[in-house]
């Protein structure tokens, strides 16, 4: 896929950049209704994203960083997102020492169910996008989205993720995205939001 960053804040990160992405998106992720509910405090949520962007979405997957306010992470449909026993040993050590009670047990179960909902048919899937909480409000995360949300008009390919927070339902649906279901991320957990978006053409847009 042929990503354009016209924007010039914008760059692709590489595998080195995982400690940034990570940063960034676990402040992005702070207030999050879904991650406070399973990993229970912000350095939980620091120490999980920590893990997952070094060990999966900074290897083998399409991540993005605007200077040190934004950051976004992408795989293919098909991508392997799973981890090796070392990150899952990893995830769980934080967890533990970081997190509240059952967090461990609250992410493993938030996982099984995200991938029981998850979409079989070609797709990108948005597995992150935010900004520093000194960026907000900048334009950053529309900048973030529109290179690829462009690649995948141009090659037919439709986009997917699970929006943790209702309040950014708007702006995900002002980008074309459009609400699939909804399903509790866990046992009395807050609902995750699955949304679709198709490639659109000039027609459609």
């Amino acid at each position: 896929m042929d990503i354009k960053l016209e924007n010039t804040s914008l760059r692709r990160a590489n595998n080195s950049d995982w400690p940034q992405l990570a940063d960034i998106t676990a402040e992005a992720f702070s207030e999050d209704p879904v991650n406070r509910w399973l990993f229970g405090s912000e350095r939980a949520i620091k120490s999980a994203f920590r893990v997952l962007t070094r060990d999966i979405y900074a290897k083998r997957g399409m991540c993005f960083v605007a200077g040190d306010g934004a950051a976004a992470m992408w795989t293919k449909h098909d991508t392997d997102t799973s981890l090796s026993t070392v990150g899952m040993l990893s995830l769980a050590a934080g967890l533990t020492v970081h997190g509240s009670k059952g967090a461990v047990a609250r992410a493993t179960r938030a996982g099984e169910l995200m991938a029981e909902h998850h979409p079989t048919e070609p797709h990108m899937y948005l597995f992150t996008i935010g900004t520093r909480k000194s960026a907000r409000g900048t334009g950053l995360g529309k900048a973030m989205l529109a290179p690829v949300l462009e690649a995948c008009d141009r090659d037919g390919m439709p986009v997917y993720l699970e929006n943790s927070n209702p309040d950014n339902s708007g702006f995900y649906a002002a980008h074309g995205f459009e609400r699939t279901g909804l399903f509790a991320c866990g046992d009395g957990g807050p609902p995750l939001e699955p949304m679709w978006r198709k490639p659109m053409t000039r027609e459609t847009v």
